[in-house]
């Protein structure tokens, strides 16, 4: 294999070793799993704005963290991983239509915001009680939340490490 079919192999491992690193932190106090997630990993999401190569590993990532985290289990894998991917092809279909990286950034984050109701969902139904619509209001609000707050900064980021460039 040539170095330029092996980079785009290794930079999505990293993506996926960095989504779980980051996720870490948030898990020690209980704020990467259930209905509050603020998984600062999440804004990893956006790199999927700059080349839809990125996708696979963010959904590494994800489906790892959630198999080896903190409420690790089947369905959470299933949910996570299949959450992640819809909205990042949603958005790898949708962004090109639109002009701007900020308008693209901002489809990202209403993406990921209504979709998490695959997570409430979730939650919904290994939670035995938990009720979906306040649910699914604490988990989409704390994804607006952090994907918002993360889009300047993974926009500063591009302009110095060029992301859809790393990808070629």
């Amino acid at each position: 294999m040539t170095s330029s079919k092996i980079r785009p192999w290794i930079i999505n491992a990293l993506v996926a070793a960095l989504y779980i690193v980051l996720s870490v932190g948030p898990a020690a106090f209980n704020l990467a799993s259930g209905a509050i997630q603020f998984r600062v990993s999440e804004g990893l999401n956006h790199l999927a704005v700059f080349n839809r190569k990125y996708i696979w590993g963010i959904v590494a990532g994800v489906i790892l963290f959630d198999a080896f985290g903190p409420g690790a289990s089947l369905l959470n894998v299933l949910f996570g991983g299949a959450q992640s991917l819809i909205a990042l092809l949603l958005v790898t279909w949708l962004g090109p239509k639109l002009k701007t990286v900020w308008q693209r950034m901002a489809l990202n984050i209403f993406l990921f915001t209504i979709s998490m109701c695959m997570i409430a969902w979730m939650l919904m139904l290994v939670g035995g009680g938990t009720a979906f619509w306040p649910t699914y209001l604490t988990t989409a609000l704390s994804e607006f939340i952090i994907m918002t707050i993360t889009a300047p900064i993974m926009y500063g980021l591009d302009k110095i490490l060029h992301f859809s460039a790393r990808l070629q």
